[in-house]
């Protein structure tokens, strides 16, 4: 059995790609191909820790993170 994650959803993946969402779509067809995808909604455990700790200073950059919003 495989796992692959990621953080962005699959309409996001053109971005990832340079812009190429032919290139995307094609390596999410081989990719998904007899796959199971759970997707996961929630926040972030390490974004809850780190607020528990007190560690706000990253939080900027753990938010961009999490939404993918940069």
């Amino acid at each position: 059995m495989r796992a692959i994650t990621n953080n962005k959803a699959f309409s996001s993946w053109g971005e990832v790609f340079a812009g190429d969402a032919i290139m995307a779509s094609a390596v999410l067809d081989r990719l998904s191909h007899r796959l199971t995808v759970v997707n996961i909604r929630g926040e972030s455990y390490r974004l809850k820790e780190k607020l528990k700790a007190g560690k706000t200073a990253d939080l900027k950059a753990m938010e961009e993170l999490q939404t993918g919003v940069v």
